[in-house]
């Protein structure tokens, strides 16, 4: 049995956790979309360059890497919470 003292001091752990996870991968997407934002909005010739002779330019290869960044911090922050914080969650509620 774990004490009152012992299982408050565990939720708050959780609690910043929790937080400092989600505010961290928040701030790195908002970065990388605020940044391409600022480029396009700044600097568009650098978008519009075409690669190898096609019609895929430069754009195209950094908006697609945005998704799948955001797709892998999304996945990344399943890993996170399933694994580290669902158990601190449980380790809290017994």
């Amino acid at each position: 049995m774990i004490t009152n003292n012992r299982k408050e001091k565990d939720y708050i752990k959780f609690i910043f956790l929790n937080k400092l996870i989600a505010f961290s991968f928040s701030l790195v997407t908002l970065i990388v979309y605020f940044s391409f934002i600022l480029i396009i909005g700044f600097y568009p010739e650098v978008l519009g360059v075409f690669l190898f002779d096609s019609f895929i330019t430069v754009g195209i290869i950094i908006g697609l890497s945005i998704i799948i960044f955001s797709i892998f911090l999304t996945l990344l922050y399943t890993l996170v919470a399933n694994n580290f914080l669902d158990k601190l969650r449980e380790k809290i509620n017994k």
